[in-house]
């Protein structure tokens, strides 16, 4: 299966050199992959419709990536057929002061989905592990002294054991996760960058300060490998997507929600024996244009 090339359990290390950026290193056909795309999402939206009558699990989609690499087209394009009902969609920012006043797992946990639903997520807790790392801010963080006086390596050691611990806590109460990390290079960032700078009605989605971080590219890319290494597991897997082709990354995304759904296999709620009675007679009713039984307390 072409998803497992991209699938990372913690058996191994990515190394996002090596690997691809494009769908062009596994010869995919633009048109078909389009079609198995809206097929895939055809199958996606009867799964959520029985997940959301099923009601005993939750699924959580977490987006990761750097600037530009297509996040949002993921959360308009693949997730956007689903009905709405049933999906939250939740952008993590810069941390309010209220969220830096407590854990750093307190923020998203309030954004869990109630069984049934799904919820993405734009950016996650791994933002804590990433952003912080990278521009070394845990010192920065009121903490106690023990936890402060740490050096980086523990500190982000045991964050990494707070993560894997958090999310089979998830998944032993009944949630699912699927992990997407967009893989985009740095000549495609480029690209987009400039789009956004050259086109007045993308303009809004450019900062000066996303240069900033695009020049600690290299810090970033050593991070990410690192954090998906110690965070992938059997059972909360990271799938490393090639985002250069945002139909191929559309594709490979779609296929990751579609196999987790599928695992998950709800169903449709079993009616009672009296119920089914209930509807037989309703139905008689209903053809006979006689008046409808009485509901059982």
């Amino acid at each position: 299966m072409l998803l497992e090339k991209y699938c990372f359990d913690g058996s191994k290390k990515p190394d996002l050199k090596l690997l691809p950026a494009s769908g062009r290193e596994d010869g995919a056909d633009k048109k078909q992959i389009i079609r198995k795309t809206a097929d895939n999402q055809t199958r996606m939206q009867k799964l959520q419709d029985r997940l959301y009558a099923d009601g005993r699990e939750g699924l959580i989609i977490l987006l990761q990536a750097m600037d530009a690499a297509g996040k949002d087209s993921i959360v308009k394009h693949v997730i956007g057929g689903m009905n709405p009902q049933g999906v939250d969609v939740y952008s993590f920012k810069q941390p309010s002061r209220e969220e830096l006043a407590h854990d750093f797992l307190w923020r998203t946990s309030k954004c869990l989905p109630r069984y049934g639903k799904i919820a993405i997520f734009n950016r996650s807790y791994y933002e804590d592990v990433l952003v912080v790392q990278v521009h070394q801010m845990n010192r920065s963080y009121r903490m106690a002294e023990r936890i402060i006086s740490q050096s980086d390596r523990q500190f982000f050691e045991k964050r990494y054991g707070h993560i894997r611990s958090y999310e089979q806590y998830l998944f032993e109460n009944s949630y699912r996760i699927v992990k997407i990390f967009l893989n985009v290079s740095k000549e495609k960032q480029k690209e987009r960058f400039l789009e956004r700078i050259d086109m007045p009605e993308k303009n809004w989605k450019f900062s000066h300060s996303d240069l900033k971080e695009r020049a600690m590219w290299e810090e970033y890319q050593s991070v990410y490998e690192e954090v998906i290494f110690k965070t992938a597991t059997k059972n909360c897997p990271w799938y490393v997507i090639p985002a250069d082709q945002k139909w191929y990354a559309r594709y490979l995304v779609s296929e990751a929600i579609l196999k987790t759904l599928r695992e998950m296999n709800p169903q449709y709620p079993a009616m009672p024996e009296e119920e089914k009675r209930l509807l037989s007679e309703c139905r008689q009713a209903l053809l006979g244009e006689n008046k409808l039984p009485k509901a059982v307390n």
